[in-house]
Order: structure tokens, then C-alpha cells, then sequence
């Protein structure tokens, strides 16, 4: 019933992922699209043809991440629930292995050794199992990363992000397509290295010239790949 409980209400961990997922599927999207947008470009001035391309190629994107999003997450679900059940079965085939376990977690934090066995019984006695995994993995029973949480956020992230530089060479016609669209695309990376770096807590200035960097260097390569061949 507990863990039942602890499903209803997503842990910090949980929802930085899904968030993480978002974060990275909108900066995938918005470079592939521009780096197809660009190599076509540079091969064709059919308007039809590069849009086509960038659309296949955004839906493409869009998948692609969610499917890796789904395996990889799920492959880390997996490995929580592997873990649950080992020290499961230690807290009753080793309980006094466990309980020297979580004693030791509180003497590394400057607890004397007669305390964190008192504190150590005590936690054992009520919440075993959720002590033990808080302990020795900072696992939260009942909260297992969410594959489908994940793939869905980097499914519609990557659609949207793709959106921007796609949309850009749609709506703007003329001689001034390409900068509209290679604007579009520094908004757009710079907005995703932005929140990525406020969710991280990192530094938002380096975080933003880097995805900035990043993305026209991408519209550089692929535009120059595109006249070679």
C-alpha cells in the first residue's frame, strides 16, 4: 500500500528527468531539422523539397529520441527494481549486514558509532526497506524513473524545437529565408541551453554561447556537405 501512495506523487529525481528528456529532444530537434533544412538547401532551390525533407526529418527526430528515450529509461527502471529486490531478500537474509549498513551512513556523517545504531534500529524497525535503499542508493521505494514520462516529453520537445527553424523557412520567402531561419534556430538553441542550464543549476551565459555555437557550426557543416555533393 505504501508504494502505492509514493506512485500517486513524483519525486524531484522523476521530474528532472522527464524535464532533462524535454531539454535534449528540443536541442536534437532543432539541429537536425536546420542541418537537413541546409544540406538540402544547398543541393536544391526546390521550396517543396526542402520542406518535405525538413518535415520527414522532424518526424523522424521526434521518434527516434522518443524510442531512446523509452529503451534507456527503462533500462535504469529495470536496474532500481533489481535493486529493491536484492536488498530485499539481504534485510532477511543478512539483516545485521544491513543494519552495520546504515549505521555506517551515519558515522560518515559525524554521528557517534552508539547513536547510529540507536538511530539505525529505529529506522530498521519501522520503514526497513525504504531505509536501506534511501541509505545505500538514495532510492525512494515506489519511484522508479518513468520510461513513458521521458518519451513522451522528448517526443513532443523534439516536434516543437524542429518547429522553430521549420517554420522560419515557410513563413519568411525571399532573399532573406536562410538568415530568417538561421535566427530562428539561434533563438531556439539559445533558449534550450537556457533552461537547460536553470534546471541543472549550471552556468546559464556559457550554457547559452555553447548551444549557440553549436548551432551554427551545425548549419555550417551540413550547408557545406550539401554543396560538395
Amino acid at each position: 500500500m505504501s508504494e502505492q501512495r509514493n506512485n500517486k506523487s513524483m519525486t524531484m529525481d522523476e521530474r528532472l528527468n522527464a524535464i532533462r528528456a524535454g531539454v535534449l529532444g528540443a536541442n536534437d530537434g532543432i539541429l537536425t531539422v536546420v542541418g537537413v533544412l541546409f544540406s538540402v538547401a544547398a543541393a536544391t532551390t526546390n521550396h517543396f523539397a526542402i520542406f518535405i525533407a525538413g518535415l520527414a526529418d522532424l518526424l523522424a527526430c521526434a521518434l527516434s529520441m522518443a524510442s531512446g528515450e523509452y529503451a534507456s529509461v527503462s533500462s535504469q527502471s529495470d536496474s532500481e527494481k533489481v535493486v529493491v529486490a536484492r536488498e530485499k531478500k539481504l534485510l532477511h537474509d543478512d539483516f545485521e549486514g544491513q543494519r552495520r549498513s546504515v549505521a555506517d551512513f551515519y558515522v560518515e556523517r559525524g554521528v557517534s558509532q552508539n547513536t547510529a545504531l540507536a538511530i539505525a534500529d529505529e529506522l530498521l524497525v519501522k520503514k526497513p526497506l525504504e531505509t536501506v535503499l534511501s541509505v545505500k542508493y538514495d532510492l525512494t521505494l515506489g519511484h522508479y524513473m518513468n520510461p513513458w514520462s521521458a518519451a513522451w516529453s522528448s517526443l513532443f520537445s523534439a516536434a516543437i524545437g524542429g518547429v522553430f527553424p521549420l517554420a522560419a523557412l515557410i513563413l519568411v520567402t525571399g532573399r532573406y529565408q536562410f538568415v530568417a531561419t538561421i535566427v530562428a534556430t539561434v533563438v531556439a538553441v539559445a533558449l534550450t541551453g537556457f533552461l537547460s542550464a536553470k534546471i541543472s543549476n549550471g552556468l546559464v551565459k556559457r550554457a547559452v554561447i555553447r548551444n549557440i555555437i553549436i548551432g551554427l557550426v551545425t548549419v555550417a557543416i551540413h550547408f557545406g556537405i550539401g554543396k560538395l555533393f
